[in-house]
C-alpha cells in the first residue's frame, strides 16, 4: 500500500497536537505519537480533508473515529510506559490502537463489527502498526491474554464488567466512559489487590454505546 502522507498532512498534525497541549495534553509521549499517526489514512474518503480536525467522524457500521481530544486524554489517564500490555475494547478504525503502538505499547485489541475486524486486521500492518486484533465481545475481554498492566474502553458502557477488573493487574489501570447513552462519565479504576479497587473519575464524554455480545456474517 502507498501511503499518501506528505508534508502537508504533517504539518496538519503538529498543529493537531498544539492544540491537544492548550487544552491539557501534557504527556509529551501522546503528543508525539499524534504528530506521527497518520489519521487522514483511517477516514471515511468524505471526511478525509477533516481527518486533522479535534472532532469524531463516522467510521462506518454504526461507528465513529474518536475526537483526536477524547484519544488523547484517555490515553493519558492509562499512564502508558513503554512495553506495557494493554488490551483495547473497541478496535474501531484502529485509530487509538496504532497511538497506543507508537507509544511502545504491546497492544492487543478486540472489536464486535466484523465490518470494522476485517478491514483493521489488514489495514494496519499495512500502515506500519501492529497489534493483536481479535473478534469478539468486549464485555468479555482476553481472559487467555490476561492480565493486562492496563485496559481501555472506547465506547460507553452502562456498567464496569466485571470480566475487565479481573482481567486487570494488580496496580494496572481500566480506563472507561460509564453512563447511559446520552452522556457518560470517564472512570478510571485502579487495582489495589486482587478484591480491592480505587475509582477516579474524570468529567463528561459522549460514547457509542459498548454493545454486548459479537455481529456474525
Amino acid at each position: 500500500m502507498a501511503i499518501n502522507d506528505n508534508l502537508r498532512h504533517q504539518g496538519m498534525r503538529k498543529k493537531l497536537a498544539e492544540g491537544l497541549k492548550i487544552k491539557g495534553i501534557r504527556d509529551e509521549q501522546i503528543l508525539e505519537a499524534i504528530r506521527k499517526v497518520p489519521r487522514h489514512l483511517f477516514m471515511e474518503s468524505t471526511f478525509i480533508n477533516f481527518a486533522y480536525k479535534d472532532q469524531a467522524f463516522p467510521i462506518g457500521a454504526g461507528q465513529t473515529i474518536s475526537q483526536p481530544f477524547t484519544v488523547a486524554f484517555q490515553t493519558q489517564l492509562l499512564q502508558i510506559k513503554r512495553n506495557d500490555k494493554i488490551l483495547e475494547i473497541g478496535t474501531g478504525s484502529g485509530y487509538q490502537a496504532a497511538v497506543l503502538v507508537e507509544m511502545g505499547a504491546r497492544v492487543f485489541t478486540i472489536e464486535r463489527q466484523k465490518e470494522l475486524y476485517q478491514k483493521v486486521q489488514f489495514f494496519l500492518p499495512e500502515i506500519g502498526y501492529h497489534p493483536a486484533c481479535f473478534f469478539g465481545d468486549g464485555y468479555k475481554g482476553l481472559p487467555n491474554f490476561a492480565p493486562f498492566d492496563k485496559i481501555l474502553v472506547t465506547a460507553g458502557a452502562t456498567d464496569i464488567p466485571e470480566d475487565l477488573m479481573q482481567q486487570l493487574k494488580i496496580g494496572g489501570r481500566l480506563v472507561i466512559p460509564v453512563g447511559n447513552e446520552k452522556r457518560q462519565e470517564m472512570k478510571v479504576i485502579i487495582r489495589l489487590s486482587d478484591k480491592e479497587f480505587k475509582t477516579e473519575k474524570h468529567g463528561g464524554f459522549v460514547f457509542v454505546p459498548l454493545l454486548k455480545g459479537t455481529v456474525n456474517f
